[in-house]
């Protein structure tokens, strides 16, 4: 399996998985994608029935991994997957609240949060790749909460490895900054802009742009621009079906909350390698553009002062990276088609799919939407836990609002748990009148010693901190 961009580069030399693993964004500022999505030959995917998680991710991984043996990528998976890491061999519990509406708990890693499946994984990854290419890498990425946590975590001492993560300052709940401040590797360095995540994003792309800093500080990418991180997502969504299925060929409806739509985009990813998922029912918060996109046709993504600060803050995107993603799909795989938008994007803050052969594209794909507000996420926290005995988080709340509305009674529904609620203790709280309980491993987690730079919304600011505490290698 090679890849190719998004916006057209590699067309002529396809590039193998471990290039594109380390390189982040591609040379013309698109987004690595497969020349061709994988898929699951006749009876392959009903034979992993009741397979070990670990089984299935090798199943999975090793249809978009063709450079690295599969002696060694099980290995790597094994040690990825591990129950001291999760909690259990289960690794992703499916727990069925009701027949027919289940939660896949993708939050049980080490940081409590959907992006350990992916993260763990992608440290053993990069460190493979740079062992055995002899190389270093300077990782800088954006967090709105959730991702700089599960990679720092997933990153931290690993030979030859920086990490310059961004932040918006002030705008992460009290557990999600302090589990990435108090963290004092040596190799781990936090930055939190005075800005929102998008511009935290911004940055991470303009000195991805930025060819020969790139080149010099080996920049590469643990955010969702990643494909590493989606390749791991997938699995979980077959893993799911498997579980939640209601005979042996029936499909299966999948909510999932959604702010970068990196987890939602591997749910479409899935269902294009042949795993029978009908509806993905994408769930925002406040900030409702990718609901305005799948109601309308239209892409307009907010200002900075658009974008709401809310109670499920990982969600509190308005450009959502792997759209473009999404979007090089429906219109054909073009990559003529997708500068000619993103050229838009820029020049007109916006695009409109309405009326075209892209649009119907879009029905097709199988998506529909819906936005959730603070008022419905303590409604659904309390129904939940009234229900069900239950505490979910305020996104996975979102995720089961927006699900509900769309549920159909005939079809299994499957809702994405993407964090636990330990993490947002502030909103259950209010929601249920008491602390969410926590893992002992977290107890006085927000009292420890925090390290962070707080640091201007600025790329050439940013530059130069990585220049003066990363190695560089050209």
């Amino acid at each position: 399996m090679n890849y190719v961009s998004t916006r057209g580069a590699w067309r002529d030399a396809p590039q193998p998985f471990c290039a594109i693993l380390l390189e982040g964004l591609a040379p013309d500022g698109g987004l690595a994608v497969p020349e061709r999505y994988p898929a699951f030959e006749a009876g392959e995917l009903e034979r992993l029935a009741g397979a070990p998680y670990r089984d299935i991710a090798l199943a999975v991984l090793s249809k978009f991994i063709g450079d690295i043996p599969a002696a060694d990528l099980q290995a790597m998976i094994g040690r990825a997957y591990t129950a001291g890491k999760f909690g259990g061999d289960a690794i992703v519990p499916v727990r069925e609240l009701e027949p027919g509406l289940a939660l896949l708990q993708v939050s049980n890693g080490p940081t409590l949060a959907f992006k350990d499946i992916a993260l763990q994984l992608l440290g053993e990854l990069f460190e493979y790749a740079l062992a055995r290419e002899g190389r270093r890498i300077t990782i800088l990425g954006a967090t709105s909460g959730d991702t700089g946590s599960s990679a720092e975590v997933a990153m931290r001492g690993r030979k030859g490895i920086d990490v310059f993560m961004l932040s918006p300052h002030g705008r992460m709940s009290p557990f999600q900054q302090a589990q990435m401040y108090s963290l004092a590797d040596a190799n781990i360095h936090n930055l939190a802009v005075e800005g929102t995540f998008d511009d935290c994003q911004d940055i991470v792309k303009a000195i991805s742009a930025d060819a020969a800093f790139k080149r010099r500080y080996a920049i590469g990418a643990v955010n969702s621009i990643n494909w590493a991180r989606i390749a791991a997502q997938v699995v979980y969504y077959a893993h799911g079906w498997l579980a939640a299925r209601k005979s042996a060929d029936g499909v299966v409806d999948v909510a999932v909350p959604s702010g970068n739509f990196g987890n939602i985009l591997a749910a479409h990813v899935a269902k294009r390698m042949g795993v029978p998922l009908r509806r993905l029912i994408l769930a925002t918060n406040e900030n409702d553009v990718l609901d305005e996109f799948f109601r309308t046709g239209r892409y307009r993504p907010r200002s900075a002062a658009e974008t709401h600060a809310t109670s499920s803050p990982s969600m509190d995107i308005s450009k959502a990276s792997n759209f473009e993603r999404y979007v090089y799909d429906v219109v054909g795989r073009d990559p003529a088609a997708v500068r000619a938008l993103w050229t838009k994007l820029a020049e007109e803050g916006g695009f409109d799919l309405s009326g075209t052969g892209a649009w119907k594209a879009v029905a097709a794909s199988g998506f529909v939407s819906g936005t959730s507000t603070h008022a419905d996420r303590i409604a659904t926290i309390r129904a939940v836990d009234r229900r069900y005995g239950v505490v979910v988080d305020p996104h996975t709340a979102d995720g089961v609002k927006v699900g509900l509305e769309h549920r159909d009674p005939a079809v299994p529904l499957l809702c994405v748990e993407t964090a636990l609620p330990a993490k947002f203790a502030a909103t259950i709280r209010e929601a249920l009148g008491r602390d969410p309980s926590r893992p002992a491993s977290f107890e006085g987690l927000e009292s420890r010693p925090q390290h962070r730079t707080v640091i201007a919304n600025d790329a050439d600011v940013v530059r130069a901190f990585i220049a003066s505490h990363a190695q560089p290698v050209a």
